[in-house]
């Protein structure tokens, strides 16, 4: 196997993508099985829009459904895949221009999910170290991710990341109203080497 990168997700990866779906994993971590059905639905449907849609700099994709069934608007995000000579997994960042501030359904800027038989890799925390620089250039002082307070394995990928522990807090009810950690990764000015 190849070392893994993150990739912009293009025809040639799809065939791979289809076989996690198919599986059962889902790209979604909130609505599991359920949220894969549709994604395999929307791949199936319409595979050129679907790839196209891996970057809505716009925010002109379909609205978003929560873990709830309800629906929100999108906002501006992209996606890339772990690769490793085959699909390893998903991370994107959704943010809005201009602010670090989020509307209060999107959880944080970054969200990740490793396919089971790919976890215990390292695959996340490399995924979110080659993000970082990319995300950098969106001009945000800071990004923040989320995660429940049980999962150690996300914990590790984010601090492994330079991620500080800024506060506890609950989810929203769309997301069930449990708790949450929040974690901030700070994006510091360039210093002149004058």
């Amino acid at each position: 196997m190849d070392r893994m990168k993150i990739v912009r997700p293009l025809a040639e990866h799809l065939p791979s993508f289809i076989a996690a779906l198919e599986q059962g994993w889902s790209p979604d971590t909130t609505r599991g099985p359920e949220a894969a059905k549709e994604a395999l639905e929307v791949v199936l449907r319409d595979p050129a829009k679907f790839l196209e849609r891996a970057v809505d700099r716009e925010a002109a994709g379909d609205p978003v459904r929560l873990p709830d069934g309800s629906k929100v608007p999108r906002i501006p995000g992209y996606n890339h895949w772990m690769w490793d000579g085959e699909f390893c997994g998903t991370i994107g960042f959704r943010w809005v221009p201009g602010t670090p501030e989020l509307p209060p359904y999107v959880l944080g800027h970054i969200g990740y999910g490793v396919v089971p038989w790919k976890r215990r890799k390292g695959y996340a925390t490399e995924a979110l170290r080659q993000l970082l620089p990319i995300v950098r250039k969106e001009g945000l002082p800071y990004v923040e991710i989320t995660c429940d307070p049980s999962n150690e394995a996300s914990i590790k990928v984010i601090e492994m990341n330079g991620g500080i522990l800024v506060g506890r807090f609950a989810k929203p009810e769309q997301f069930g109203g449990t708790p949450g950690l929040r974690y901030r990764i700070a994006f510091p000015e360039l210093k002149s080497h004058a």
